[in-house]
């Protein structure tokens, strides 16, 4: 399970550092949408793995953010060959390039690293990259057949 809080850690700490740019804003958009009264101290213990993340509390800053990286990892461990085909392949090229990007990033900073999160980081962003090119292919198939 500490793996598992590993890659939520490092899901979240992406998600608040690309989207809300600091914990004092993590926790405004929280207690905004929960009506809680979450310190940026608290999300600082979430993030360095003292406790764990509760739902409402993802689920406030992904809706928020307009992404859901822990629920998209947490809904592969049911069914991980599952496809997706949805918006225009251009879009998708744009995922898997941005995606990719953050995977090199991660590992890289990984390699330079002794931290187990720094490789769970990696393992994070290597995931989306993954999902992003699931996400093509799937695209890619459907459309296929329908040229023929």
């Amino acid at each position: 399970m500490a793996q598992m809080r590993d890659l939520v850690n490092a899901q979240m700490a992406a998600l608040i550092d690309g989207t809300f740019g600091c914990l004092d804003a993590a926790a405004e958009t929280i207690n905004a949408r929960t009506g809680g009264s979450l310190t940026k101290g608290t999300i600082s213990k979430r993030l360095s793995g003292q406790i764990g993340w509760p739902v409402d509390e993802v689920a406030a800053l992904e809706d928020a953010a307009g992404r859901h990286p822990v629920t998209r990892a947490l809904s592969r461990r049911l069914n991980p060959d599952e496809r997706t085909a949805s918006g225009s392949i251009l879009a998708q090229a744009g995922a898997i390039s941005k995606e990719t990007g953050e995977a090199v990033e991660a590992i890289l900073a990984a390699q330079q690293s002794a931290s187990a999160k720094d490789w769970a980081a990696a393992v994070a962003e290597i995931d989306e990259a993954v999902e992003a090119l699931r996400a093509a292919r799937s695209f890619a198939e459907t459309h296929m057949g329908a040229a023929r």
